[in-house]
C-alpha cells in the first residue's frame, strides 16, 4: 500500500510571457529550468489567445490561461487575469514583462514567491527577487535568467520542441521518398500583425519564386512550401509562376493549407534537411527542432534571435548598412523603404549549398 504521506508535494508554478509564439519558445529554456527545478510540479502558462498554441510544442506545459492585452479592454483583461488566479493555490510566478506595473500585478495574485524582471524601486519592493533585465544577448538567454531566483546552476539551453510520434508519421507520409535528394523546406510568410504594426520583415515574392526555381532547377533538392493562414496571398503568387514550369510534383511538395496546427508543421521542418525563412515564429520551431536553418533578416537583430555560435542556424542580412538592426532597438516600426530586406537570391541560394554540402 502506498504511504500517501511520502508523496512528493506537487506545487503550482505559474509562467507568464505576452507576445507573440515566437516569444513563447525563446520562454522554454526558462520552462525547463523550472520543471528540472520542481518535476512534480504542475506548471501553467499565460499568454495572449494568439500564442496558446505553444502548449503543443512543449509537453512540460500543464495548462495555458490566456489573456487578451491587446486593444481597449487589456486592462479590464489583466485584472479578470489576476482575480482568476485568486485561490488556486500557486507557489511561484514567474513574469518576463518588463513594465513598471508587472510587479504590482504578481503582487495582486497573492502569489508567495514572485520572480521577474528589475524594472526599479516598485519592483525590488514587491517581487521575491528582481532580475536584471539584460536585452543585450539571445532572447532564449534573457528569458532563463528569470530563474535566477529559484535555481542558479542551470544553464540556458536551446530551446527545445516536441513533436509526437503521430505527427511525425503524419509528415513522413506527406514528404514521401527522398529519392536522393535533400529536402528544404521553404516558408516565406510573416505575420499580419507585424505588418499591421508596421514592422516589415519579409523577404519579395519574386525573390521567393527565383529561389525555389533555382533549388528545383538543380536536381538535387526537394522543396516543401509552407505557409499558416495569414499567408494565403505569397503562397498564392508563387503557385503561380511555380506552375509554369516543368517541375515534378514529387519534388515540389505545397504543403500550403496541409498542416493544420503549428505540430505538424514542427514535424515537417524536423524531418527537413534544412529551413529556409525569414524572422518568424516558423525560425524559432526551427532551430526548436534542430533543423539546419537559413534566416533572412531585415530590420531585427539577429545576435538577439539565433542562438550566438551555432553553425547550423545561419543570418543573412546586409552587412554595409549602418543603420540596422533598428526594430525595437531604435524605433518601434520599420522605416518605408526598407533597403536591408535587399538580400539578393544568389546569397540565400549560396547559404543553403554550404549548409548541406
Amino acid at each position: 500500500m502506498i504511504d500517501r504521506r511520502k508523496r512528493p508535494r506537487k506545487n503550482k508554478i505559474l509562467t507568464i510571457n505576452f507576445g507573440g509564439l515566437g516569444d513563447e519558445i525563446l520562454f522554454f529554456p526558462a520552462i525547463k529550468t523550472i520543471k528540472s527545478t520542481f518535476p512534480f510540479a504542475e506548471l501553467t502558462l499565460v499568454t495572449e489567445p494568439r500564442s496558446k498554441a505553444a502548449k503543443d510544442l512543449n509537453f512540460q506545459i500543464d495548462n495555458v490561461i490566456t489573456c487578451d492585452i491587446k486593444g481597449k479592454n487589456k486592462y479590464l483583461n489583466l485584472l479578470k487575469l489576476v482575480t482568476g488566479l485568486w485561490g488556486k493555490k500557486y507557489k511561484i510566478v514567474v513574469s518576463s514583462g518588463s513594465s513598471k506595473f508587472i510587479s504590482i500585478i504578481l503582487f495582486l495574485t497573492g502569489i508567495k514567491k514572485r520572480y521577474g524582471y528589475d524594472s526599479g524601486f516598485l519592483s525590488r519592493l514587491l517581487l521575491s527577487k528582481a532580475i536584471p533585465l539584460k536585452k543585450d544577448q539571445y532572447a532564449g538567454n534573457m528569458y532563463h535568467d528569470l530563474t535566477r531566483g529559484i535555481n542558479q546552476e542551470e544553464k540556458a539551453g536551446l530551446p527545445d520542441i516536441d513533436v509526437s510520434p503521430e505527427n511525425l508519421r503524419w509528415a513522413g507520409v506527406h514528404l514521401g521518398e527522398r529519392d536522393g535528394k535533400q529536402v528544404i523546406s521553404v516558408h516565406p510568410g510573416v505575420s499580419k500583425l507585424s505588418v499591421a504594426k508596421n514592422m516589415i520583415k519579409f523577404w519579395p515574392v519574386q525573390n521567393w519564386v527565383d529561389l525555389i526555381i533555382q533549388l528545383l532547377s538543380s536536381g538535387k533538392y526537394k522543396v516543401v512550401l509552407t505557409g499558416g493562414p495569414d499567408d494565403e496571398d505569397i503562397i498564392q503568387r508563387i503557385r503561380a509562376e511555380i506552375a509554369e514550369r516543368d517541375f515534378s510534383e514529387d519534388d515540389f511538395i505545397d504543403l500550403y493549407g496541409m498542416t493544420h496546427n503549428i505540430s505538424q508543421l514542427a514535424a515537417v521542418f524536423k524531418l527537413s534537411d534544412l529551413l529556409v525563412c525569414v524572422d518568424s515564429a516558423p525560425m524559432h520551431v526551427g532551430v526548436g527542432v534542430r533543423t539546419n536553418t537559413v534566416a533572412i533578416f531585415g530590420p531585427t537583430d539577429e545576435n538577439k534571435l539565433l542562438p550566438p555560435g551555432d553553425l547550423r542556424f545561419v543570418a543573412l542580412k546586409q552587412d554595409d548598412l549602418d543603420c540596422r538592426p533598428c526594430l525595437w532597438d531604435k524605433r518601434q516600426t520599420t522605416c518605408e523603404n526598407p533597403g536591408c530586406l535587399g538580400v539578393d537570391v544568389e546569397r540565400v541560394y549560396k547559404a543553403i549549398e554550404d549548409q548541406l554540402n
